[in-house]
């Protein structure tokens, strides 16, 4: 096991910690259901979507959900938006994801959407929340892309507004997941983490190392904001993934 994966479980005792394996690759034709070889990664991101969003005999589950990465590059987008798949296929309710990843959009290209209008716009505008949001084909989810994102896309993040406009997109949608800039290099994700329910981190087992991890968790609680779970990203397997699943 990564020793990072095991600082990470140490420091916050959570269970809903998710080991996908080291190579996660995008859709390729919009949106469809994730393939049905049961993969462990697909595995790992419905305990993740179970434990977090679908706890049965509780009314506490979070209605919105922030995830964030340490770096970029750890793979937050691909995370949040299977996250999202899975969620809106298996939970029986609406959900909204929203690319609020201003610095570095990548959700519209994973579902073949084009970038706009979106969240950076929806956040300056007076138009509906709901009215931004675009719905992936035969299923309950809808995307919210980044839309026109200016030179300083954090000028686009005005507290008070967005505050209001969160508050709007939790009445619309049963569930709300937001990808969010990398802790490391932006404060993007700690005031958008402020937010929500609570945030989901990001680490890649190949990058991260302790220090940045301890430091953006202490980031995450020096702003209260609760941390739901940790996510490994892109472990690798010293055995077959077959044999690993049966231990």
């Amino acid at each position: 096991m990564s020793r990072n994966f095991d600082i990470l479980q140490r420091v916050e005792g959570h269970p809903a910690s998710f080991r996908p394996p080291a190579v996660a690759q995008p859709r390729s034709n919009g949106h469809s259901k994730l393939n049905g070889n049961r993969s462990l990664a697909n595995d790992e991101i419905m305990k993740l979507v179970q434990r977090v969003f679908l706890l049965p005999g509780t009314n506490s589950a979070p209605g919105a959900v922030a995830f964030c990465a340490v770096y970029a590059g750890d793979g937050c987008s691909w995370v949040c938006a299977h996250a999202a798949e899975m969620l809106a296929d298996h939970g029986g309710a609406s959900v909204c994801l929203v690319d609020a990843n201003l610095r570095a959009p990548s959700l519209h290209d994973y579902f073949k959407f084009d970038n706009g209008p979106g969240f950076a716009d929806a956040v300056k505008d007076s138009k509906p929340m709901h009215e931004y949001a675009r719905r992936a084909a035969g299923s309950n989810l809808w995307l919210i892309t980044a839309g026109t994102v200016g030179r300083e896309p954090n000028g686009s993040l005005s507290p008070a507004r967005l505050r209001a406009r969160m508050t709007e997109l939790r009445g619309d949608f049963d569930h709300l997941l937001m990808d969010t800039p990398p802790l490391h290099s932006f404060s993007d994700a700690v005031l958008l983490g402020q937010m929500t329910d609570g945030v989901i981190l990001v680490v890649s087992s190949h990058s991260t190392r302790r220090e940045p991890a301890r430091i953006a968790k202490q980031s995450l609680e020096a702003a209260k904001i609760p941390m739901l779970g940790a996510v490994l990203n892109k472990r690798t397997f010293p055995i077959p993934e077959a044999l690993y699943k049966k231990l």
